[in-house]
């Protein structure tokens, strides 16, 4: 989306006028860019600010200051590691080390082949099933680090490798 196309344009200009009559749409309409494309840069800023009149930095703000919105493309495969203090104090750091480990790759990173991302997640509210893990929504409770590579692998084998 670098460089986004007029049908990109188009849809994002839809997305604002859905909630063109709420007092306050930012979350709405970036919730929405999110869903839609995965990840909001900042061509897609200036758009969103044309059309709402908030300004760039305000939207940039919001943006960063929440972990679901992203800058950067993420992987298809986004592995959530909550490091909240319960999943902590039961091993997530070995667990998401383990994930960076196998993947090659930092959290906050995605993978060469764009299949993975690891993000470092603050409390999922899932304390009672700690450590836990997400894999685009799905929940994997009571992780251990043995269970990482085959985790992985359910995921690799999905896409043929």
């Amino acid at each position: 989306m670098a460089h986004i196309n007029e049908a990109g344009v188009k849809k994002i200009v839809e997305i604002c006028d859905r909630y063109a009559n709420e007092k306050t749409p930012l979350m709405m309409i970036l919730s929405d860019i999110q869903n839609e494309y995965g990840y909001i840069p900042l061509e897609v800023q200036q758009i969103v600010s044309e059309k709402t009149g908030i300004s760039v930095a305000d939207i940039y703000g919001v943006v960063t200051f929440y972990s679901f919105f992203s800058l950067e493309p993420k992987g298809k495969y986004v592995i959530g590691c909550c490091l909240g203090t319960a999943c902590y104090v039961k091993g997530a750091q070995q667990i998401i080390d383990k994930f960076s480990e196998i993947l090659g790759v930092k959290p906050g990173e995605t993978t060469a082949d764009g299949l993975f991302t690891i993000d470092a997640l603050r409390c999922i509210g899932a304390c009672g099933i700690a450590p836990a893990v997400t894999i685009n929504g799905k929940v994997y409770p009571k992780m251990t680090v043995d269970q990482v590579g085959q985790v992985v692998q359910e995921y690799l084998d999905k896409e043929g490798k």
